[in-house]
């Protein structure tokens, strides 16, 4: 596998190139994202996108696009293209669109005439800055370009129209200008390589931008957008011109060597398993000696749920385990009464996942499996893990406690506790009120995997008191949740009341390193799932065999959400599905684990270019669906081939 190409035929179909999408990030938080062929298509795309915290805290967009056009003879070519009302496009400056290539940049190149330029885009990795490159590539007469920034300076869910409120002016900075439409924001510096651009100011708004993936999600999908001037230069055969987009003045003749050492430090993407170590990095956020991590993108912020699930893949992906305990740290930063944060952060962080302190134990355990320093992970960590076991087994936030069968109970009315979290009209879709199976089998091996840190260290205290909860579990947890005449185990228990229904949860009973039933009963779960929820991208959330099921994940907000956990498919789970598959079947597994990877080669590209989407339709043909690159998603796949790699070792061992 070599670079990623999209030919002509691919950029100036409309069909195909507005389904595709690309991500650019910086560690800072900022990104970039738009279509294959720079058209628009959602709220959330934009060339600077990024927190304002003097504001909310939130992502907004600040520069939408930038529009270039040539003047060519006296004749303007535009190479921008944007959507209005009744399926207009306007200009189309796609069809010039000769090629797209996706290594250490992106890379598109134009060709009008007899002029070839190529257009290059990459992040500062440590600065809110996006470094645009334009090269001459090939023209037998000098022409003309001018640049048209279309600012948006909004908060990333909403969007932007005409007012007088608008500040209209600019300031004149070293080849450049900058601007602030509103007094809250930082200003835009927008800059050029070259000292003689001409800037011309003649502020207008841009009406009526269509967004068609907001009108497909049933939004409002209409923006204008404020366009302060132009700017204008000359270029001719050769020439490179650099641009930088940035909420800070840079010195014009840094960028070229900026663009240069951003381009050493990073990978080629040469190989399947590079686009997902690139992948992998863009979740990632780093600022006041904090680490964070990014769910998806392009509308999700940090969650803790996701944070620690996605931690071990993409840590494993990027061999980088101090990058794994700095997370871990950050999160411990916000923890309350045993909880950590579902979302949010400051003063707007939520405490209602259930689930993200269990997933915590998970995370630091798959930690001390790779680094092997048990007594160090103990001696650190005891005080929050004994806080989070104490918490849920005396009672913490949410009704969420131990019952006297040493099990997990956990609900609140109008809240849904777990990962399947789908609320429409205040009303939980999938509320699982009651003891769920999964927690409960994570709240096993947490405990499960304290007394064996708390063994290593000779911690005699921990393991009297928490041994007998531990040795009472497995039984207590046979007799909730499974059922032998029904053969698999119930998705959630609330009293008397025992739900059967179809749903892959039970997978992660299977899949721990300490599990609470027998290897039977794990086959019979994975053969359930297989048969019912398998699908080559996720498991489903719900069997098709169920009256709720959804096929599509689709339509606007309420109708989305409805189908969110009632049948779309995850990625995420799949992982579980692997392990859990891997230990009963053995070599018989490997073959399914190994296709399951493999068939990720070919989706890679196919949505969010290089990245996971986060869910996909529960039928065939299973299309891409939700955030274009999610962290779990590409964590998992990650730890997919992990799995494959340990468990082919392992046997190796054997061998000998």
């Amino acid at each position: 596998m070599g670079n990623i190409v999209f030919d002509k035929d691919e950029l100036v179909n409309l069909g195909y190139s507005l389904e595709r999408e690309i991500l650019k990030t910086s560690q800072t938080g900022a990104f970039a994202s738009t279509s294959l062929c720079f058209c628009n298509t959602r709220k959330y795309h934009g060339l600077l996108v990024l927190p304002q915290p003097k504001i909310d805290n939130e992502y907004h967009v600040i520069l939408s696009s930038l529009d270039e056009t040539i003047i060519y003879h006296d004749a303007p070519f535009h190479l921008a293209i944007h959507r209005y009302p009744n399926e207009v496009y306007s200009p189309k400056g796609h069809k010039y669109l000769t090629l797209l290539e996706i290594s250490k940049t992106s890379k598109h190149t134009y060709c009008l005439g007899d002029i070839r330029i190529s257009k290059e885009l990459l992040f500062n990795h440590n600065q809110d800055r996006l470094i645009i490159k334009y090269k001459v590539e090939k023209c037998d007469t000098p022409f003309i370009i001018q640049f048209n920034p279309l600012l948006a300076f909004r908060q990333r869910h909403k969007l932007s129209k005409a007012n007088n409120e608008v500040n209209r002016g600019f300031n004149k900075v070293k080849n450049g200008s900058s601007f602030q439409l509103y007094n809250n924001y930082q200003p835009l510096f927008v800059q050029f390589s070259k000292d003689d651009v001409e800037y011309m100011h003649s502020p207008d708004w841009y009406y009526n931008l269509e967004y068609i993936k907001e009108a497909e999600r049933g939004y409002d999908s209409q923006e204008d957008l404020f366009m302060p001037g132009c700017f204008e230069t000359q270029l001719e055969k050769g020439d490179v011109l650099f641009v930088t987009a940035g909420m800070e003045e840079i010195e014009p003749s840094l960028i070229k060597n900026l663009f240069s050492s951003e381009l050493r430090v990073r990978e080629e993407i040469t190989s399947f398993e590079a686009e997902l170590r690139r992948a992998a990095k863009m979740f990632f956020v780093k600022k006041d000696n904090k680490v964070e991590v990014i769910a998806g993108y392009p509308w999700f912020g940090r969650w803790g749920r996701d944070t620690f699930i996605s931690l071990p893949g993409l840590c494993v992906g990027l061999n980088d385990m101090k990058l794994f305990k700095q997370a871990l740290d950050t999160l411990i930063g916000d923890m309350n009464q045993g909880l950590f944060p579902n979302i949010g952060s400051g003063e707007s962080i939520a405490y209602n996942s259930v689930d993200a302190p269990m997933w915590f134990f998970w995370a630091l355990q798959q930690y001390t499996d790779y680094t092997r320093k048990k007594k160090q992970v103990w001696k650190e960590y005891k005080e929050v893990m004994n806080s989070i076991l104490c918490n849920y087994r005396d009672g913490t936030n949410h009704n969420i406690r131990m019952l006297d069968n040493c099990l997990i109970w956990a609900g609140e009315d109008g809240k849904a506790l777990t990962w399947m979290d789908a609320v429409v009209d205040g009303m939980p879709v999938t509320q699982r009120k009651g003891m769920c199976v999964e927690i409960n089998a994570l709240w096993y091996n947490a405990i499960m995997f304290c007394l064996e840190l708390a063994k290593e260290s000779n911690d005699k205290a921990f393991v009297d008191e928490w041994s007998e909860i531990a040795e009472r579990i497995p039984s207590e947890f046979k007799a909730c949740f499974w059922d032998k005449s029904i053969g698999w185990l119930a998705d959630y228990v609330d009293g008397y009341y025992k739900d059967f229904t179809v749903r892959p949860n039970m997978v992660i009973a299977t899949s721990l390193k300490y599990v609470c039933i027998s290897p039977k009963i794990c086959q019979l779960i994975l053969d359930r799932v297989e048969k019912e929820l398998f699908t080559p991208y996720g498991l489903r959330t719900l069997s098709p065999t169920h009256k709720d099921y959804h096929d599509v994940y689709s339509g606007n907000q309420e109708e989305r959400d409805f189908a969110y956990h009632q049948g779309t498919a995850w990625t995420w789970l799949l992982g579980h599905f692997v392990e859990g598959y891997l230990k009963i079947y053995g070599d018989c597994a490997l073959e399914v684990a190994e296709r399951i990877y493999e068939g990720f080669k070919n989706n890679i590209n196919d949505y969010g270019v290089g990245g996971i989407a986060e869910i996909f339709d529960g039928n065939p043909p299973h299309n891409s669906k939700g955030s274009i690159s999610q962290a779990w998603s590409v964590a998992e796949v990650i730890r997919i081939k992990y799995l494959i790699d340990r468990y082919k070792i392992e046997k190796e061992g054997d061998k000998e």
